[in-house]
């Protein structure tokens, strides 16, 4: 729940790293709270729609951030995300993107985050 928070903290960060922990547990917890208000809502009001679409607004731009901080500590420019645009190919390259392990060192974005952390 840390990073989640973490994360929503650092809505207007998109400079710097964010390890792959940082990010899957983002989308884990995201995933997660999409799941209870989609079976909230499909219980009081079936087909509206209010609360997923209210919640996604509000996670729209921490989740770009994060991803952005994620490309950038894999040695990637942000603008990689828009290989999702990508048809059929697109969804893969970038979970292969995601679940690649950060560069070691220093890099043009920051400093490495396992070498900070403790």
């Amino acid at each position: 729940m840390n990073y989640y928070l973490k994360v929503l903290s650092q809505y207007k960060d998109f400079y710097g790293r964010a390890d792959r922990r940082e990010y899957w547990m983002f989308v884990l917890i995201n995933f997660t709270i999409n799941i209870a208000l989609a079976t909230v809502e499909q219980i009081f009001s079936p087909n509206s729609g209010v609360l997923s679409g209210m919640y996604a607004l509000f996670v729209l731009i921490p989740g770009l951030a994060v991803t952005i901080r994620r490309l950038h500590d894999i040695g990637k420019s942000g603008w990689m995300q828009l290989v999702i645009l990508i048809p059929l190919v697109g969804w893969i390259w970038f979970l292969i993107l995601m679940t690649r392990e950060g560069e070691n060192g220093r890099n043009q974005y920051g400093k490495d985050l396992r070498q900070t952390r403790f």
